[in-house]
């Protein structure tokens, strides 16, 4: 499971609530001041959340580069010492 997958399902969740929400005031048509006024609150948590996903997103993406690193630096290190272990038998078993 990836870490993002949390981040994702509360985004769904909260554009399922916004659409609710919308359709509740819709419904509800009373003060179109009000209405522009919640509306405009809910447009600014939707972009908050996108922001948000966006920066899990790249940050998924980071530890995923220096995990690929790590994973390179670790397979080289283990070759290393498989060689000097190899070596080292060659030398004693003479």
């Amino acid at each position: 499971m990836s870490e993002i997958d949390p981040a994702i399902r509360q985004l769904e969740n909260a554009l399922t609530r916004l659409e609710g929400a919308l359709d509740s005031l819709m419904a509800r048509a009373g003060d179109p001041d009000v209405v522009k006024a919640e509306l405009a609150a809910l447009v600014s948590d939707r972009a908050q959340l996108a922001d948000e996903l966006d920066a899990s997103l790249a940050r998924e993406r980071e530890l995923q580069i220096l995990a690929d690193e790590a994973s390179a630096a670790l397979g080289s290190a283990i070759e290393e010492v498989r060689a000097a272990i190899g070596r080292g038998e060659g030398q004693s078993g003479g």
